[in-house]
């Protein structure tokens, strides 16, 4: 069965390993016939500072009226970004801030604590890119960046994380290293 699936590229560049993750995602989730769409963060131009916070509305640019409009389309979203500093990168962060905003992605009740999750119904993997070797971003640092991701940003909205990928250390890897991870994402968007 064909999905659409959005593969939003964290990455601000479009030279990195993150880039060739999701170039071998987007290649073979199109080869089995999957509607696929692309954001390359680094492209677009927004504002990532949410800088009222909630307080007062931001008008959004044209570029996150469009990947909102994505995001409502998607089936399967796919994040393809690197762990900095033990965390997700501050363009996504600042993407993720200004596009998952109250009446899109999350509606606060009266009746709860808990809001109504407003981007039920959609999928998404992660493939994270690291140089900390990814056993001990695991055991010892306990993946904050990806708990961030799957815990209190995707689930929060509604979205159901399935896979993650993590690739590492990258600082280290070689030519064969790099071809058999990009292989796995082949393999993983095959089962999309």
């Amino acid at each position: 069965m064909n999905k659409r699936v959005l593969v939003i590229l964290g990455h601000p560049s479009n030279h990195s390993f993150c880039a060739a993750l999701s170039s071998a995602y987007v290649g073979a989730s199109r080869a089995l016939g999957h509607d696929v769409q692309v954001l390359e963060l680094g492209a677009l131009n927004f504002d990532p500072l949410l800088r009222q916070g909630y307080r007062q509305e931001q008008p959004l640019e044209p570029d996150l009226l469009h990947a909102q409009a994505l995001m409502n389309w998607a089936q399967h979203l796919v994040f393809v970004f690197p762990i900095w500093w033990g965390g997700i990168p501050a363009l996504l962060k600042g993407f993720l801030d200004r596009v998952l905003l109250p009446g899109f992605a999350f509606k606060y009740r009266s009746d709860s604590p808990f809001p109504e999750q407003l981007l039920k119904g959609r999928s998404a993997d992660l493939l994270v890119c690291m140089d900390t070797p990814p056993w001990y971003y695991r055991w010892v640092y306990r993946m904050p960046g990806l708990e961030q991701m799957r815990r209190t940003t995707l689930r929060f909205c509604g979205i159901r994380p399935k896979k993650t990928l993590t690739f590492g250390p990258i600082i280290s890897s070689n030519a064969k290293q790099r071809d058999a991870w990009l292989q796995r994402v082949r393999k993983l968007a095959g089962t999309r």
